[in-house]
């Protein structure tokens, strides 16, 4: 049996000791990771001097940033819960004021890359509020944590490398290289190498700046937007009434044809009379429903979340003098992460859904919900809701 004091050295007598040993590992293994990453930063032309001060005083990883890596929320926020913060009236208002700020930086940019100021300034909004909060966590820390811990594959090593490069060329110093836990960064939330594609120069000091020049990161995001397919013929979507018995079916197809079946805008205005799109319900048959345009998914492009892109489309109407929504939302929500996942697994097996099982809802879940409900005889909404999953599990469906 060992004595108290062999136990005391051994560093096992209480958990504290254990655990400062194994950061210390965990710190010794950050910092082989960064020695390992040398020869591939030079083989992109980042030079000893730049990787020496990208590291300078990065000895251990971000816990915090590690921490966020395993929070897993167990509840998906409706999208009417995200579009009250991020097209709020106060989020109006002060996008409203920087539009009438930089009326002239912003005409210029929609001449030259064709993207609608306001739909520039939503982004801008819903990413940092105008700049106001562009995240104040280093770039390069939070990088190196993500990419050595192995989250997500290779993504972050790759990202890591591209931030270097990024410094090499003088874009920005370590010091003011910062953004969000997960590496995005400045006033539009680039990656790395979301930034080496699309950033661009505006101001023309030489720099692109997404930190701190407002003309940069708009000119950036409209840059960002053209190259991801922006038709400047066409709005996002719009929001629209369907008439009594419409086949709901019939989901996708030219505006003009919806225009045909009795479909019209809210607002009162009318559909354009070329351009493709399709019904989006994103809480069911009794909520707002929208026609979306490919415009859509290349705000999507941005941020892969139905509702980022929606809360942007609207914002923007916002920002451009429209009304607010004419339809209430409903008081129920739809599935959870959870049950979003059972959906996707169900769907899968019975032969609807091919995508990942991840809880997330997108273009993907949302057709085979509709193929599925088609396929069943229900109202193709494209909603996923409990009774739906109850109904593909083959169970009673749960009482509202």
């Amino acid at each position: 049996m060992l004595s108290r004091r062999a136990v005391l050295a051994a560093g096992l007598c209480c958990p504290g000791a254990g655990h400062a040993k194994e950061a210390a590992r965990a710190d010794d293994r950050f910092r082989a990771f960064i020695a390992a990453l040398r020869p591939d930063a030079a083989a992109r032309g980042v030079s000893p001097q730049t990787f020496d001060a990208a590291f300078r005083g990065i000895v251990a990883p971000d816990a915090a940033v590690l921490a966020r890596t395993r929070r897993q929320s167990e509840f998906v926020r409706p999208v009417w819960d995200y579009l009250v913060g991020a097209a709020s009236a106060g989020r109006i208002t002060r996008g409203r004021a920087r539009a009438a700020a930089l009326a002239q930086t912003i005409q210029a940019i929609e001449g030259r890359y064709a993207v609608p100021g306001p739909v520039i300034l939503a982004i801008w909004g819903v990413e940092s509020d105008f700049g106001a909060s562009a995240g104040d966590v280093p770039t390069i820390r939070a990088l190196a944590t993500l990419a050595e811990a192995g989250h997500r594959g290779t993504l972050f090593r790759d990202e890591l490398l591209a931030a270097l490069t990024i410094l090499q060329r003088g874009d920005v110093a370590p010091e003011r290289m910062s953004g969000s836990w997960a590496g995005a960064m400045g006033q539009v939330q680039f990656l790395p190498s979301t930034y080496l594609a699309h950033a661009v120069d505006f101001d023309g000091d030489g720099h692109r700046d997404i930190w701190t020049s407002a003309p940069d990161s708009l000119a950036s995001i409209a840059a960002y937007l053209k190259d991801l397919g922006w038709d400047p013929a066409l709005s996002w979507g719009y929001e629209v009434r369907l008439p009594e018995g419409f086949d709901l079916a019939r989901y996708t197809g030219d505006l003009a044809s919806f225009s045909e079946r009795g479909v019209r805008r809210t607002d009162g205005g009318s559909l354009p009379t070329r351009g493709r799109a399709s019904l989006f319900l994103p809480g069911g048959r009794t909520a707002p429903a929208f026609l979306i345009t490919g415009n859509f998914e290349v705000i999507r492009g941005y941020n892969t979340s139905d509702s980022y892109a929606l809360a942007v489309g609207h914002l923007a109407d916002r920002l451009g003098g429209g009304p607010p929504l004419a339809t209430s939302w409903p008081t129920a929500s739809g599935l959870d992460g959870p049950g979003l996942r059972k959906l996707q697994a169900g769907l899968a097996s019975a032969g609807f859904y091919d995508g990942p099982t991840d809880g997330r809802a997108g273009p993907k879940l949302r057709e085979a919900v509709r193929r599925y409900q088609i396929s069943a005889g229900l109202p193709a909404d494209g909603y996923a809701t409990s009774g739906l999953l109850a109904h593909v599990e083959g169970r009673p469906a749960p009482k509202p």
